[in-house]
């Protein structure tokens, strides 16, 4: 008599059933990426306009130590360094405003206008695209709109 083994059950997965969990896994993804990437981008923001004010800070220190503020010239490298053209600082810290001159979020350096169009100075990023002059340019005369 011929003995019956019992058939093993194939414990893995078929192909319909790991199609729909990578299907469940896209709906997934397409639902959160771009809550994710609007926070990212809020984000970059709101680091512009808080490096801009920390900038704008340093600058205060700068004029209250020197009575004037650096040129666009001097450029904000005068809260780093000690300036080497006229107007020559008469007080200037040893050790500078800051240790180092951030980039924005979007690897650009800050820029500095002074005197400034929008007042004083202008501290400004150029924002996400990196044109000038465009809707989307961060600078001290508007930071507030993003820090609340």
């Amino acid at each position: 008599m011929k003995q019956q083994h019992s058939s093993r059950r194939n414990t893995g997965f078929t192909l319909i059933e790991v199609m729909v969990v990578l299907l469940i896994i896209g709906i997934m993804a397409g639902m959160i990426a771009p809550q994710i990437l609007g926070n990212q981008e809020e984000a970059q923001i709101k680091t512009a306009a808080i490096d801009i004010q920390s900038l704008e800070n340093a600058l205060t220190q700068y004029k209250l130590s020197n009575n004037v503020f650096p040129t666009s010239e001097q450029g904000l490298e005068a809260l780093v360094s000690e300036p080497t053209v006229d107007p020559i600082p008469r007080n200037y810290r040893q050790d500078g405003y800051i240790t180092r001159l951030p980039n924005d979020p979007w690897n650009n350096p800050y820029q500095l206008l002074s005197p400034g169009e929008q007042g004083r100075i202008d501290i400004f990023s150029n924002g996400p695209d990196g044109e000038p002059g465009t809707e989307d340019d961060i600078g001290n005369w508007n930071i507030n709109d993003y820090l609340n």
